[in-house]
């Protein structure tokens, strides 16, 4: 979750890819900017609730700049809930 706007990281595009083996979790993050100063919370937010699920023991998040990540990475409720914040989306 967004510190700041109350929107997934799911919503937002954040998660550029997800997979999973035997208990281990790679996530591949990127961010709306590179000062962004919510990342160590944004990582921190998704590797807590990961270790939640049954079966996961260990979470690996990798951040990645390519693609470069644009309002089109937006889902549908982002964009509503990024519109409701007087947000352009």
């Amino acid at each position: 979750m967004d510190p700041e706007i109350p929107i997934s990281v799911v919503d937002m595009g954040l998660i550029v890819d997800l997979g999973q083996q035997d208990g281990i979790v790679d996530v591949r993050l990127t961010f709306t900017a590179m000062g962004c100063p919510a990342m160590d919370f944004i990582m921190d937010d998704i590797r807590a609730r990961l270790l939640q699920e049954a079966g996961v023991r260990q979470v690996n998040i990798e951040i990645v700049w390519d693609p470069a990540w644009t309002k089109a990475r937006l889902s549908e409720d982002g964009i509503d809930i990024m519109r409701n914040w007087g947000i352009s989306a």
